[in-house]
This record gives structure tokens, sequence and C-alpha cells, in this order.
């Protein structure tokens, strides 16, 4: 097998995919680190800002295109510049003040069977029955289970920050939807790096409005290596996994991401912060997780289907690698 065989084969795909979850699950750790010493949209305007120029460069280095041209390319670039970066990360920013960050990436793994929602509700090809609300009414009560006054992890946090972070991933789900009908041939990496730019540009107008100044931000190594890991890690390097990932299992598939980084974000809190969540948090995490098996039956039902058919072309290769020459007698003899 070739080198080339191997990087595209499935294994290398997993490893990317895992790859994807520990970076984005680490960035919910790095949020609430920076936090202490930076404003919070501020924060967030300045990863996006440089992430995204440096996602701009590399677009206009390794495609055809890097400038939105038609008026879908730029509709398709404001929609997730205001709603999935500037509105969900803003949000998430300002909730992650009082919420801790494992807490946070649990409630964020809601955004799947929000997403399914709003597809029923938008677009006319997807539809939401009483199954399917069953299952977002277990991913709500889960979020209210983790909400819960005084219930483990959010003990003597208020419901505000909480709800600031669902209605963060609320946003987050409505722009991912609202852009799937905007087939555009603009490059991925081109798309990404101008809704990084207008997020970004809003998040510092936002900054602006609440009073947060450059001067307030406190340059220690911690916060540098907060924010260096949020840009270039978390940022740039796991956009780009992202974008390979879209290519090699589409995006029904990549999102199923958002399970994993509640894992990572857990695991990193006990390990750098020294933080973790209760069993309340867990039982929440585990209402939305059932939720959202729920709502995606019928994906999984597809991947038991392609499983199935995987392992019966496997057992097709063995046979036919054990079958003597004579044929059909010695087939029978394999098979047995």
């Amino acid at each position: 097998m070739s080198l080339a065989d191997t990087l595209h084969g499935p294994r290398a795909t997993a490893t990317m995919f895992v790859a994807l979850a520990a970076f984005w699950g680490t960035s919910f750790v790095a949020i609430q680190t920076g936090l202490h010493a930076f404003p919070p949209l501020l924060f967030a305007a300045l990863r996006f800002g440089i992430a995204g120029l440096v996602v701009l460069g590399y677009a206009a280095y390794t495609t055809a295109r890097w400038f939105p041209r038609t008026r879908a390319e730029w509709l398709q670039v404001t929609i997730g510049g205001v709603l999935v970066i500037a509105v969900y990360h803003g949000l998430l920013y300002l909730g992650e003040r009082h919420v801790p960050g494992a807490v946070a990436a649990v409630i964020v793994s809601l955004a799947p069977i929000l997403t399914a929602v709003f597809a029923s509700l938008v677009l006319s090809e997807d539809s939401i029955g009483g199954v399917e609300l069953v299952g977002f009414g277990l991913g709500i009560l889960g979020v209210v289970a983790i909400a819960a006054p005084g219930g483990g992890a959010l003990a003597g946090v208020g419901l505000v920050p909480v709800g600031l972070v669902v209605l963060g991933t609320a946003t987050f789900a409505l722009g991912g939807v609202l852009t799937r009908p905007l087939a555009t041939s603009l490059p991925l990496r081109s798309m990404q790096a101008w809704t990084m730019l207008v997020g970004a540009a809003l998040l510092f107008g936002g900054a602006g409005l609440r009073g947060e100044s450059f001067a307030a931000i406190h340059w220690t190594p911690g916060s540098i290596a907060s924010l260096a890991y949020l840009t270039g890690i978390s940022g740039v390097l796991a956009f780009l996994l992202y974008f390979e990932l879209l290519d090699r299992a589409g995006p029904s598939t990549v999102h199923l991401v958002s399970y994993l980084e509640p894992v990572v974000a857990t695991v990193m809190s006990v390990a750098l912060l020294g933080q973790g969540v209760g069993p309340t948090t867990a039982v929440g995490f585990l209402a939305v997780f059932t939720g959202f098996v729920v709502v995606e039956r019928d994906r999984f039902a597809v991947f038991d289907d392609a499983r199935e058919r995987a392992r019966l072309a496997y057992v097709r290769l063995v046979h036919s690698e054990h079958v003597p020459s004579s044929g059909r007698h010695g087939y029978e003899r394999a098979d047995d």
C-alpha cells in the first residue's frame, strides 16, 4: 500500500476525526482560561480576525478563487459570519465567564438536535414528526438538568450564563441550516476565511459597544498561549481538518464530532484546571445524546447497512481467496 493510499484510508480519516474533536473540545478549556485575561468579545474577535487572515492567505495560495463574487456567495458568507461566528461565539464567550468549559461543551452538543429541528422548519425536504419531537424534548430536558440550580458543576451559577450558551448554540445550528440551500462554487477555504473575517468585524464592533478595550488585556504567558491555541490549532488547523473531512465523509457525519467534544473538554478540564462535571451534568449529556440518537435514528440505520455491506464484502473476499480452482465444490467447503 502506498503512502497516498494510507493517508486517504479509513484509519487516517478516523484519526483526523478524533483530532478534530480533540482540538475543538480543548478549545472550551482554552476559552475559559483566556477569559481571565481578555474581555470576552474582544477575545473572540482577535481569535477569528487572525485565523481568518491566515485561512484567507492559504485559500489564495491553494484555490482558484479566494474572493466571493455572486449574491449567493456573499449571502452565505454573511449568514455564516453573523450567526455561526459572531453571535454564536459572542454568546459562548459571554456565557463561559461563569459556565465551566466542560459544561459549555455539553450544552453545545445540543447543536445537532437543533439543526434537525430547524431543518424541518426551514427546508421543505426535511420533516420532523412525533418521534423527532420526543428526541428534541430529551435534548431540552438534558439542558434543563445541566442548568438545574445548585446542581453539579453549576452550583451558584445563574440561569442567564447557561441561557447565553444555549441561545448561541441555537444560532449556530440555524446558521448551518440557512446556508444549506445556497449552493455556490466558492471554495470552502475561501468561504470559511471570509466568514471568519465578517464575524470578527462584528465582534470587534460588539466589543466597542460594550466598552471593551485592548488596554484591559492582561498579556501573560497563559493568555498568549490561550489565544495562540484558539487561533492556530482550534482555528486554522482544526478548520483545515474540517474541510478535508467534509470532502471525505460529508457534513452529516462530521457534525457527530459534537459528541466527542464534551469528553475531551472534561478530560482537559480535569487535567489542566482541576475541574470536571458533576453527576447532574453527566445525566444531562446522556439525555442530550439520547435525544440525538432518536432524532437521527435513520442515519444510524444507514451506518448499520453500510457496516453490513462491508462485512459481506469482506466475507466474499475471504471466500474468494480460499476457493480452489475446482470451483463450486471447493467454495461450498470453504463456506462450511
